[in-house]
C-alpha cells in the first residue's frame, strides 16, 4: 500500500475532525483508517433508528466489564460504534459542549493549549447552529446543530416542573455560564438525519485527491523503528497488511482501543507486557489507567392520563411515525434519544452543577431490554452525577486483537462519588413533585418507592445502574510525566510521530456527553499538529 504522511486511527469524532483538518493542505497526504464498514445502514441516519445500530454486532464494539461489587456482580457491555463515524454514528445525538471550567481544568493539567479560550474558539469555528452565532457558538461550520421542534402537554410540563426547582430556563443549554439550568436539548440531527462525524466533515470532502478513506481495515499495532512510528500493521479485508507513515501515526481509537493498540506496539506497564510476551518498548505503567466513566441510572415514572409518546413507538402509532419519517423527514422517528437536558446541583454547598438529567417523554419496557416502551403512559429520566473520581481500568490480556480486553469500571469507589449518586436520585424525585408535572405523576416504576434509603439508593445504581458511553482518561494526557501518557501536543511519551486523540486523553470528563468536547479537542489538536509538524515535512 502505499505511503501517507499521516495515518489517522480510528474514523469516530477526533478522527473525522482530524481528517478534516490536515487533508485542507494538499501537499499532505492522509489515511483514515476504519474498522467498520462505511456508513451505508438504513437506521443510521434515522435517528431514533439509533436503537437497531446498537444491537448490530457489525457496526459495534462490544466489551464486556470484569463483574464487581459496584455492577451487582454481572458484567455489563460498553458498547462503541464500529463504522464510519464511530460511535457518533450510533449515539443518542446528544451535542453537549461543557462548561469553561472544564477546559480551563483539562489546561491546569496540561497546558494553555486547551483552555476554553482555545474550545470555544474551536466550537464556533466547527458548528452550523441552528440558534446562529455568537462568541463561541457557531454558524458556518461544517457540523450541523438543530433543537428539538416537538413541544407538547408533557414536554412543557417537564420544563416547567424544573423551573419550578428554581433551574434557569436556558434557550442554548449550552450556553458557557454554569449555572443549574433546564432547556431544549440540542442535538446532532439536520432535516430529520443524524449528523454524525462522517456526514460533517467526510462526506464535504471525499473527493480530495490527497484524502484516502479505507474501511474494515483493523489496526492491530503501530511499526516502530526503534522509538520511532512509521506505521501501523492491519487486517484489511482479510489480509495482513503494513501502511507507512512519513510524519505520523495519529490514534483515534477511543478510550477502549486506543491504550490497547499502545499495549500490543510495547508500550505500557513493563510487567503486563512481558507477561504477554511482548517487547517492551516504552515503560508507561498509566496505559489503560484512569479510567472515568458516567454511573448512570435511568428513571420511570407511570403518568394517570395518555400524554406522553409511549402510543407512537408501537402498533399503529410506529407505522405512522415511520410514514411520516420517510414522506416528510420529520416526527417522531426523527427525534434525537432525548427532549430536554438539565444540570444541577446534588447538595448545598457546590460552587457548580455536578449532576445531568437527560428527559425524555415516552417510558421503557425493560423486560424487552429497552427495544420496546411500556403500553401505558409514562416518561423516563436518565441521570448521572458529571465528574466522577472513581477510577477503572482496561488492558488486554492477549496479544490477539481479537481478544477482549480486561474492562474494570471500578463505580463509586469515592464517597464523593457515592453521595452525588444519591443527591442525584432525590433530585429527580423532587422534581416529579413540582407543578406542573406533578398532576400527571401516578407513580415511580423503577427503580421504585422500596429504593429509598441512602443505601437503597446505590443497590439501585448496582442493579439498574448502566455506564454513560462516556469514557475517558485511559491515555491520561498531562504535563507531568509520572502520570500521563501523553504530554500536552498529545504525543505519547517515549515515542516520536505517534500521537492520541480521542476521548482516552481526557484527565477530566466534560460536564456532560463527550462527542461534542471530542469534535472540539480534536479541531484543536489539528492546530497544535500544523503548528508543531507541518514545519518539517
Amino acid at each position: 500500500m502505499k505511503k501517507y504522511d499521516y495515518i489517522i486511527v480510528g474514523a469516530g469524532a477526533a478522527g473525522c475532525v482530524l481528517a478534516y483538518r490536515l487533508s485542507e493542505d494538499p501537499e499532505i497526504s492522509v489515511a483514515l483508517l476504519e474498522a467498520g464498514p462505511p456508513d451505508t445502514h438504513p437506521f443510521i441516519k434515522m435517528p431514533k433508528g439509533l436503537a437497531k445500530v446498537m444491537a448490530d454486532p457489525k457496526h459495534v464494539w462490544g466489551y464486556a466489564s470484569v463483574p464487581e461489587d459496584t455492577n451487582n456482580q454481572t458484567s455489563e457491555v460498553w458498547v462503541r460504534g464500529r463504522v464510519l463515524g464511530g460511535s457518533s454514528s450510533i449515539n443518542g445525538m446528544m451535542y453537549v459542549r461543557g462548561q469553561p471550567a472544564d477546559f480551563d481544568t483539562i489546561a491546569e493539567i496540561s497546558s494553555d493549549d486547551w483552555s476554553w479560550d482555545h474550545i470555544g474558539a474551536a466550537y464556533a469555528a466547527l458548528e452550523s447552529h441552528e440558534l446562529g452565532g455568537d462568541e463561541t457558538r457557531g454558524a458556518d461550520g461544517p457540523l450541523r446543530v438543530t433543537l428539538p421542534d416537538t413541544k407538547d402537554t408533557i414536554t412543557d410540563a417537564m420544563l416547567d416542573a424544573g423551573k419550578s426547582m428554581g433551574w434557569v430556563e436556558k434557550p442554548d443549554t449550552n450556553a458557557p455560564d454554569d449555572v443549574e439550568g433546564i432547556g431544549y436539548a440540542p442535538r446532532t440531527v439536520y432535516k430529520g438525519r443524524r449528523q454524525s462525524a462522517a456526514t460533517a466533515f467526510l462526506d464535504p470532502i471525499r473527493s480530495r485527491p490527497n484524502l484516502d478513506i479505507i474501511t474494515d481495515c483493523t489496526v492491530d499495532r503501530v511499526v516502530l523503528e526503534g522509538k520511532r512510528a512509521v506505521g501501523v500493521y492491519v487486517v484489511h479485508e482479510g489480509q495482513k497488511k503494513q501502511i507507512e507513515c512519513r510524519v505520523e501515526v495519529i490514534l483515534c481509537g477511543g478510550a477502549m482501543a486506543s491504550p490497547n493498540i499502545l499495549e500490543r506496539s510495547g508500550i505500557g506497564d513493563p510487567e503486563r507486557l512481558s507477561d504477554l510476551g511482548i517487547d517492551v518498548v516504552v515503560a508507561n505503567p498509566n496505559v489503560g489507567e484512569n479510567l472515568l466513566e458516567h454511573r448512570a441510572i435511568i428513571m420511570q415514572w407511570k403518568l394517570n392520563k395518555d400524554i406522553s409518546h409511549n402510543k407512537k413507538y408501537y402498533g399503529l402509532g410506529m407505522i405512522k411515525a415511520g410514514l411520516q419519517y420517510y414522506l416528510t423527514r420529520s416526527g417522531p422517528m426523527s427525534a434525537a434519544a432525548y427532549e430536554q437536558v438539565a444540570w444541577f446541583k446534588t447538595r448545598p454547598g457546590l460552587n457548580r452543577p455536578d449532576a445531568q438529567f437527560l428527559f425524555a417523554p415516552f417510558s421503557f419496557d425493560f423486560e424487552k431490554d429497552r427495544k420496546d416502551v411500556e403500553r401505558h403512559p409514562g416518561i423516563h429520566v436518565t441521570i448521572y452525577p458529571l465528574r466522577p473520581t472513581s477510577r477503572g481500568h482496561v488492558h488486554i490480556t492477549s496479544t490477539d486483537m481479537d481478544a477482549p480486553p480486561q474492562l474494570r469500571t471500578n463505580y463509586r469507589d469515592t464517597e464523593e462519588d457515592r453521595q452525588a449518586m444519591i443527591g442525584a436520585v432525590r433530585v429527580a424525585r423532587k422534581w416529579v413533585q413540582q407543578e406542573p408535572l406533578a398532576q400527571y405523576v401516578e407513580e415511580e416504576t423503577l427503580p421504585g418507592p422500596d429504593y429509598s434509603s441512602d443505601d437503597d439508593i446505590l443497590k439501585a445504581y448496582d442493579q439498574f445502574g448502566t455506564c454513560g458511553y462516556h469514557a475517558v482518561g485511559s491515555c491520561r494526557m498531562s504535563a507531568d510525566p509520572e502520570t500521563s501518557v501523553v504530554d500536552p501536543e498529545l504525543k505519547v511519551r517515549g515515542v516520536e510521530g505517534l500521537r492520541v486523540i480521542d476521548t482516552s486523553i481526557m484527565p477530566v470528563i466534560p460536564s456532560g456527553n463527550t462527542n461534542g468536547p471530542t469534535m472540539a479537542m480534536a479541531w484543536r489538536a489539528a492546530d497544535i499538529i500544523q503548528r508543531k509538524s507541518l514545519a518539517s515535512v
